[in-house]
């Protein structure tokens, strides 16, 4: 239905998914989708679908930028037992899918009640923040990069890796306020832009798949990079936008 007469090739080495065996908790469940070309191509989109969510299509990364790897990582609720699928489309327009099953508890995530009040959710909406992910031991990731070559055509230079934590109550338009028994209004994030300096990173297009508060972990290559400016547009058309120093990149 996303793709009509493409073809949609194996994945093979070019695309990895990464989701657990069984969700811990239902409304926060972490999935990670690697895409790599070798052969001069690069990643334009990334799409993460939970075919059992009352929107399959749950997060949609287009990328601006000409990356040969990119790594994405986005907090997911997950309704119920079901097939998760990554489909990657390279610059030159082919497809390639892999998937996984994930086994939940039956809490029925989608319509699970929030966490947080409503008012005070709403509260802290749209506030960002953008953390650099450090490995666990920086010892020996000092050392190899010590002892790597500088970037090149033969050597490219190896992702930087970023975590984004939004403040938003990702309201599915399933949920049930426990006091007045009515339904909550769907509001979630609808879009999220990030730029590399004055060059965009990419554009995710999101869904009620997203969980509450969500966190999108992302990696980028451009070197030297003195700030990030990330945009988050919900589906009530509000905006937040901000700009994050990072120094010398």
């Amino acid at each position: 239905e996303m793709y009509g007469e493409r073809a949609i090739l194996p994945a093979d080495d070019v695309v990895t998914l990464t989701a657990p065996y069984r969700a811990k908790d239902d409304r926060e469940v972490s999935i990670t989708a690697s895409a790599q070309f070798s052969d001069g191509r690069t990643v334009k989109s990334v799409s993460i679908i939970i075919d059992g969510n009352p929107m399959p299509v749950s997060a949609v990364f287009d990328l601006d930028a000409p990356e040969r790897a990119f790594t994405v990582s986005a907090n997911m609720r997950i309704n119920g037992p079901t097939p998760v699928r990554v489909v990657v489309e390279a610059s030159d327009g082919a497809l390639y899918m892999t998937e996984d099953f994930v086994k939940t508890s039956g809490l029925g995530a989608c319509a699970a009640p929030p966490v947080s009040g409503i008012e005070a959710a709403l509260a802290s909406l749209g506030e960002m923040t953008l953390r650099t992910k450090t490995p666990e031991s920086a010892t020996p990731i000092l050392a190899k990069l010590t002892k790597a070559p500088l970037p090149s055509s033969a050597h490219p230079a190896e992702p930087n890796a970023m975590r984004l934590e939004i403040k938003h109550p990702s309201h599915s338009g399933m949920q049930m306020d426990q006091i007045t028994l009515l339904y909550i209004l769907a509001r979630y994030v609808e879009t999220v832009e990030v730029w590399t300096d004055e060059d965009k990173l990419f554009t995710m297009t999101g869904s009620i798949s997203l969980s509450e508060d969500p966190e999108i972990e992302f990696t980028y290559t451009k070197p030297a990079v003195q700030a990030m400016r990330v945009r988050m547009t919900d589906t009530e058309e509000t905006v937040a936008e901000e700009v994050f120093p990072l120094g010398e990149g």
